[in-house]
């Protein structure tokens, strides 16, 4: 008795498999390795903050740089702990870890259907919402720049117009989107850079906070 022959529909299917959204895969895992690191990072440092707290003594976190440059202010504030009094890391680290589990399963061939796309997208929209709301409030209400922050500010910028450029160019928003998206794609890494000289620009135009370094 011999073995079975490959069926057609093997070699078909390893043939016919669409390539690998390398840019999205590599922009996704970057921002939700930089997010969880920084949500994880904030999460410590809340813990010193609440046992000080309980302890009635003072607390020096390493990410107090300056009086600008602090994150011990915006972790002691109220916006702080914005949905149901849940310190905003610990959503962090749940958000941009299923941000990882998406470019994982990306490397490992995975495809999702449109809805999946038009969802995950979503979800970084208003993950980005959620930040400006912080950045604005950090940077014109606390008046810090909070460096752990920063970082998740950056990684949701990234993982935004990457996703969502990438989702207009193949069609995921219907065809209108689809001629807008492959023009703009490969023009993501200037957008994003654009973006943060923008929040930079405004930061320093409020805060100074170059001169406090």
């Amino acid at each position: 008795m011999t073995d079975a022959a490959p069926t057609p529909t093997d070699s078909s299917d390893r043939g016919t498999r669409s390539p690998r959204p390398w840019s999205l895969l590599i922009a996704l895992a970057v921002s939700g390795v930089a997010g969880v690191w920084a949500a994880f990072a904030l999460t410590l440092d809340k813990f010193e903050v609440l046992q000080a707290q309980i302890d009635g003594t003072q607390v020096s976190l390493d990410c107090n740089v300056s009086v600008i440059v602090q994150c011990q202010a915006n972790l002691e504030s109220w916006q702080g702990s914005v949905f149901f009094h849940v310190p905003n890391p610990v959503w962090g680290l749940l958000g941009w870890a299923a941000t990882i589990v998406v470019a994982a399963a990306l490397l490992a061939g995975a495809r999702f259907q449109r809805w999946f796309w038009l969802l995950f997208n979503l979800g970084h929209a208003a993950a980005l919402a959620f930040c400006i709301w912080l950045m604005s409030q950090s940077i014109f209400i606390i008046g810090t720049l909070c460096p752990w922050c920063m970082v998740t500010w950056a990684a949701a910028i990234l993982s935004f117009w990457v996703l969502t450029l990438h989702n207009l160019r193949e069609g995921r928003f219907g065809g209108w989107g689809r001629r807008v998206g492959r023009v703009l794609y490969g023009w993501w890494p200037l957008i994003t850079i654009l973006s943060y000289l923008v929040v930079a620009a405004i930061a320093q135009l409020r805060l100074e906070f170059i001169g406090t370094l």
